[in-house]
């Protein structure tokens, strides 16, 4: 196939004054193809070769609507690979692994649409476990879905005594009650999901007594939906690398484990100094400035909850603990003053 380049070449050995004779025995050319090209004033044009229709051709379409319908997930290129290689693809694949990283290119994924709640509607709550094993370390963690102010209290336990303090002093920490509290499937929330129909599930009974003593009403986030509880999710891993691992890392240094107590004297300063002081990526304010406005819809604190007589506290009442189960506190505060931690 006779290029642009070949024709330039020859119109130029002709201007040169080259005959037909010696063009042709330059460009390998033969005379008829030259006498054409200096006849013709245009350009050649080259028919388009038809593109030969490659193997996963007809199912692109299918790959497409899979691809679509999974969104904001991907299904992994093995996976679709062998669902199409059941109606008959016989490729590679590579193939499909190339195709779909084109798709993904070309596909906006559609915009997360987050759910506010108004000022002193909600507070979602969580437990996360930070460390397993003999000593095990839990963080009680309740965020206000309007402010975004979040509390946080260190325990040993999951058991539902634990949970009913927590909650009493996540309350006494905000200066009043939401109007519902979200939860996931913690087993001493829930007994039985929907147990009574869609919606209606069977909660601890001891659940219910703390939330009449309160006046909130007890929710469930939807299974396999983290997104409705992800004020406190997202909360969960701030308090992880922004607290705890820093915490922990210093106190190995100086040849400590952190214990309860010494986490609850350091993350009230957290929290107070730093966590609900800073400006919130999504509010674009600070916490603690919009609590002012939350705790003014919220319901008012009720009298304390009576401890059975047999039965000791499980967490001290606020103020936090303040006697470390390792070194007395003042240990603890002259390290981190002289920066040894």
């Amino acid at each position: 196939m006779i290029g642009k380049e070949e024709c330039m070449e020859v119109r130029i050995l002709k201007k040169q004054g080259k005959s037909i004779r010696e063009i042709s025995r330059i460009t390998g050319l033969c005379r008829n193809t030259v006498r054409k090209f200096l006849r013709s004033t245009a350009d050649p044009r080259y028919k388009e070769r038809a593109k030969r229709p490659g193997k996963l051709d007809p199912f692109k379409a299918f790959l497409e609507e899979r691809v679509k319908a999974a969104l904001p997930h991907r299904i992994p290129a093995p996976v679709l690979a062998r669902e199409i290689k059941s109606f008959g693809y016989d490729g590679g694949e590579r193939t499909v692994r190339t195709f779909l990283a084109t798709l993904y290119s070309r596909i906006t994924p559609e915009p997360v649409v987050r759910f506010e709640t108004e000022p002193g509607k909600q507070m979602q709550a969580d437990w996360c476990e930070l460390r397993k094993g003999k000593h095990p370390l839990y963080a009680f963690v309740g965020t206000l879905g309007f402010s975004r102010d979040s509390f946080v209290v260190f325990t040993t336990s999951q058991a539902f005594d634990v949970l009913r303090e927590c909650h009493e002093m996540a309350f006494s920490f905000f200066g009043g009650v939401p109007r519902e509290v979200l939860y996931d499937n913690m087993k001493t929330v829930v007994l039985e999901r929907n147990a009574f129909g869609e919606g209606n599930h069977r909660f601890h009974a001891g659940l219910w007594d703390t939330a009449k003593h309160f006046g909130y009403i007890p929710r469930l986030c939807k299974p396999y939906r983290a997104k409705t509880k992800g004020k406190v999710e997202r909360f969960n891993r701030y308090l992880r690398y922004s607290f705890y691992y820093p915490l922990v890392s210093r106190l190995k240094q100086a040849g400590l484990t952190l214990d309860v107590a010494t986490a609850n004297i350091e993350v009230r300063k957290w929290l107070n100094e730093v966590a609900n002081c800073r400006i919130h990526g999504e509010t674009g304010e600070r916490p603690c400035d919009r609590l002012e406005i939350e705790r003014a819809a919220m319901l008012p604190l009720p009298p304390r909850l009576a401890v059975e007589p047999d039965k000791p506290q499980v967490i001290a009442a606020m103020p936090w603990p303040v006697i470390p189960l390792q070194r007395p506190a003042s240990f603890y505060d002259q390290i981190l003053q002289e920066g040894r931690l």
